[in-house]
């Protein structure tokens, strides 16, 4: 009784969870204006596809699409280039003043991303990158937090296997290559879907860095798309399913990893 008690429950909470999703792909299906009665309908009276169409033929939404994911995918394929090769060095080698370096980039978490956009505009403006993917990616292209759980993951890697490459006369870099990055898969994907998810919903730096519209990525877009539509209930929705559908995919094709990679991530020294 009590593992049915609970199962009761969990179905529950999953379908109070899930139904605004639900709701938003149900109301996307509608036609214009038939979401704004009362009692709200919550299943359309016919299903119709009018309000993709107009996303993608009317409003430009698959430019806004291809921003994201060309920025999307740049930060994570470098972030996991840059992060994995730090997190291995703070790993698995020593080096004068190592632990305080550490420290001190940690220390870094703390200090509200918000802080440092106007040096970091600035920056950017005055080596001509506003208005390109660059002026997105390169914010992007490493982290702390990235540094700190590929480290604490590469803490678990026996270091006997890093001397037994070496003796066999494999570099620095063949060893990352051929043995770390193997080794730190589930970790690696887990940080992928952190890296992508993050850059994909980010709103108000790519709202800073990209003042042409041409350039704007899906979230800017969308809210442009609020302010100038605000009554069409169904097409916002349909903008939000659009904007949601691509993280939803890769995290549930990754979920397998992602779960296996925190589990073994919290590794203490």
């Amino acid at each position: 009784m009590k593992k049915i008690f609970l199962y009761i429950i969990l179905i529950a909470v999953a379908i109070f969870c899930l139904t605004p999703f639900l709701w938003m792909i149900s109301t996307s299906l509608m036609a214009t204006g038939q979401s704004n009665v009362f009692p709200p309908r919550f299943f359309p009276e016919k299903i119709t596809f009018a309000q993709y169409i107009n996303l993608f033929s009317r409003l430009n939404v698959a430019k806004y699409f291809l921003n994201s994911t060309i920025v999307s995918v740049s930060i994570t394929l470098v972030s996991l280039f840059v992060n994995s090769m730090a997190g291995f060095a703070f790993a698995k080698y020593k080096f004068a003043g190592q632990k305080g370096l550490f420290k001190l980039l940690l220390s870094f978490m703390i200090i509200p991303a918000q802080v440092t956009m106007l040096p970091l505009f600035l920056m950017l403006k005055y080596m001509g990158l506003i208005n390109t993917y660059m002026a997105v990616v390169i914010p992007g292209i490493a982290s702390v937090f990235g540094i700190f759980l590929i480290r604490q993951y590469l803490l678990s890697v026996p270091d006997s296997l890093i001397e037994a490459a070496k003796i066999d006369g494999a570099t620095d870099f063949q060893i990352y290559i051929s043995l770390v990055l193997p080794l730190a898969k589930p970790i690696l994907i887990t940080l992928a879907i952190f890296t992508f998810m993050g850059a994909w919903n980010d709103f108000l730096w790519p709202l800073i860095a990209m003042t042409n519209d041409s350039m704007y990525t899906l979230p800017v877009a969308l809210a442009n798309l609020m302010g100038e539509h605000n009554q069409d209930t169904e097409l916002m929705m349909a903008g939000s399913v659009v904007t949601i559908l691509p993280i939803l995919i890769v995290f549930l094709a990754l979920q397998k990893y992602y779960i296996k990679g925190i589990m073994i991530g919290g590794v203490k020294e």
